[in-house]
């Protein structure tokens, strides 16, 4: 099959050694981790892009997102069915399930977590303006005290700085996922320094790479995917299921 997977860059590591080992030919499209900061409103650059694609012959449009706080729902297939991953976020992507990821949050509430692509992309300092994001560029929280004061001035700059990451100061821990994929010089002792600057506990998980293997490999079994038959909208449940095409 010939596929195209717009994926949040949190996933380039990953998606790209599952594409190297499909026998699928997959075209893979990074999105800027930004998209995260605009929650709902996100859709409708995943739509533009979804719709840039829609054309272009391929057998379906994989998305390497999840509900993202309802940043996927309302996404409409064109032509080209869609197929997502069952999970509310791309945490319980890299743990490899929805289930182990809501266990895991059960008995280690008030995390944050961080994964090497996660530390390498917020770490690059590129911004764009939302309407025009692509690749390589963050917005919001990702912005550093320095860039906004540069822009707004110190006063204004150290408010939205703080308002940017008041969300932190809710956390008490911080856990690392570590999929095997990828050169982890740095990222690791990255995490555990961050912990430490936050005066936060620390934690490293196993994480895995099967949600993305089976979605580059056209696994799309029920259980951990969605698949959004041309035409069809992705909409939010209350249920297990997270996702449904309408």
């Amino acid at each position: 099959m010939r596929l195209k997977a717009i994926i949040c860059e949190v996933f380039t590591l990953e998606i790209h050694h599952a594409a190297s080992r499909s026998t699928n030919c997959v075209d893979v499209e990074p999105l800027s981790m930004g998209l995260h900061d605009l929650g709902a409103s996100m859709r409708s650059h995943l739509q533009e892009r979804v719709d840039a694609s829609d054309q272009s012959g391929y057998d379906a449009i994989l998305l390497g997102y999840a509900l993202y706080g309802r940043g996927t729902d309302g996404l409409r297939a064109g032509a080209t069915p869609l197929v997502l991953p069952r999970a509310h976020d791309c945490i319980g992507v890299l743990m490899g399930s929805r289930g182990r990821h809501m266990a895991y949050f059960e008995n280690h509430p008030g995390v944050y977590y961080r994964s090497p692509g996660r530390i390498k992309y917020q770490q690059r300092g590129e911004r764009l303006e939302p309407a025009l994001l692509s690749a390589n560029h963050a917005i919001g929280e990702r912005r550093s005290r320095e860039e906004l004061i540069a822009q707004y001035g110190e006063d204004n700059g150290n408010f939205l700085y703080q308002q940017f990451t008041a969300y932190r100061r809710t956390y008490s821990g911080l856990t690392y996922i570590w999929t095997g994929v990828g050169a982890e010089d740095g990222y690791r002792a990255e995490a555990c320094a961050e912990a430490e600057r936050e005066h936060w506990g620390f934690e490293e998980v196993t994480g895995t790479t099967r949600l993305l293997e089976q979605m580059v490999n056209g696994d799309w079994n029920k259980e951990d995917f969605l698949f959004v038959p041309p035409g069809a909208y992705v909409r939010a449940t209350l249920g297990d299921e997270i996702m449904a095409a309408e």
